[in-house]
């Protein structure tokens, strides 16, 4: 008897298996709710006044909402991840690439985040770090292969208790400050420039929004999907900064776990870096699986395990020496989104054929080679570094694809064939 894959892995989500806006909400919510952009919000926090500080966050996640808002609304308009909308613009081949990377950078990220959690604990505890890294990564690895029921189920647990503690915390931290009056009157430390600080506050983020669809699939309709994410990425994501801002503001500290270890609040803290860190990492795990189960034909659950052990065992060595070669990589992240929003909207006009019935091309070269140019254009290019990727790639795909002739017949069933 064939196994019925009910995350479907390599197939559209059928309309009778998508999730209410609620059960939507809490997975994105899981999702934006990282320590790294605690972290981002700190280094903000040190740069900007209170004021600049609102301006910038609410401008970045507006456009982050914007961006993971276009990703949501495609996902649930065809049911598919990621990973299987790329063949539609990179093909059937090409697609291997977004799934590589993609894939690639969500398990660096997972090691990455184990250790986050593991080393201030195992510190402040005087435990073993190894064996806790251990403990936490196989717990996030288990969890991971029951799909989205499991990421449902601790969004729904980890989101208010993030919330919560978190603003308790906050709350503590302006006091100790001075309070409300003296968080507006703050003077930073140092000097940050608008580009600068929103490169920070949209790049904290856009390399995970790029995997949106791989969860809003699961909506029932396009506009919980949008609603939901862009709920999630602005006020979700805003939180995450605002923590992380006020605990550099008052103690120097932009991470609300070491904030709240200097408050004495031990266990809220160990509770929210747990829960911070394992609802993304449980995502990210999720996502890494359905990139490289694309590439292989091999199933998700396989991979999680796969992943989820490497990323363990990597998790200290990746958190000392693979940050920075991860943040670089992410940088040509963006770049396929783009090319996907872009297909979808300007270059197929909402006209994707269905899934099943798609003759796709083995490599669409015009995506690799937009892709490229997006690449070195967010590099070179003047301003703000994720929004130039997205900018231009986009309308390099969009150029290419109407100058460059290209064939555009029909397969047999009537649907589009994916040049």
């Amino acid at each position: 008897m064939e196994k019925i894959d009910l995350e479907y892995s390599s197939q559209a989500v059928p309309k009778t298996e998508r999730n209410n806006f609620w059960k939507t909400l809490s997975v994105m919510l899981g999702f934006t709710f990282f320590s790294a952009s605690m972290l981002a919000g700190g280094e903000l926090g040190v740069g900007l006044s209170f004021s600049q500080f609102i301006i910038i966050v609410l401008a970045g996640n507006i456009a982050l909402g914007m961006y993971t808002g276009a990703l949501a609304y495609i996902a649930a308009k065809t049911g598919l991840s990621t990973h299987l909308l790329a063949k539609y613009a990179f093909g059937d081949k090409g697609s291997y690439l977004p799934s590589f990377l993609l894939g690639f950078t969500q398990v660096g990220w997972f090691g990455v985040g184990v250790a986050m959690f593991a080393v201030p604990v195992a510190n402040a505890m005087g435990w073993n770090v190894y064996a806790l890294i251990f403990i936490f990564g196989i717990a996030i690895t288990i969890s991971a292969i029951y799909g989205m029921k499991a990421l449902v189920v601790l969004g729904f647990i980890a989101v208010p208790a993030i919330a919560i503690l978190g603003s308790y915390s906050a709350f503590e931290a302006t006091q100790a400050l001075g309070g409300m009056e003296a968080l507006w009157n703050y003077e930073p430390t140092e000097t940050l420039t608008v580009a600068a600080a929103l490169t920070i506050c949209v790049g904290s983020f856009i390399s995970g929004g790029t995997l949106t669809p791989d969860f809003a699939r699961f909506a029932k309709s396009s506009r919980s999907a949008v609603v939901a994410t862009v709920i999630a990425f602005f006020l979700g994501n805003s939180l995450m900064f605002l923590f992380g801002a006020v605990g550099a503001m008052s103690y120097g500290l932009p991470d609300i776990s070491e904030v709240m270890f200097l408050q004495g609040l031990m266990i809220p803290a160990i509770i929210v870096l747990g829960l911070n860190i394992w609802t993304t990492n449980d995502n990210a795990l999720y996502a890494s699986g359905l990139g490289f189960a694309n590439i292989t034909r091999f199933s998700r659950k396989t991979f999680v395990v796969i992943n989820g052990l490497v990323g363990t065992l990597l998790a200290m060595w990746m958190y000392n020496n693979f940050v920075g070669f991860l943040n670089v990589l992410g940088a040509a992240v963006p770049s396929i989104g783009a090319i996907i929003i872009a297909d979808y909207f300007f270059v197929r006009r909402r006209k994707y054929g269905t899934f099943e019935k798609m003759v796709f091309k083995k490599v669409n070269w015009i995506s690799i080679a937009a892709w490229a140019i997006g690449v070195v254009i967010a590099q070179i290019a003047p301003g703000i570094t994720p929004l130039n990727a997205l900018i231009g790639t986009a309308v390099v795909y969009i150029g290419f694809m109407y100058l460059i002739p290209t064939n555009k017949n029909e397969e047999d069933k009537g649907d589009l064939k994916c040049l």
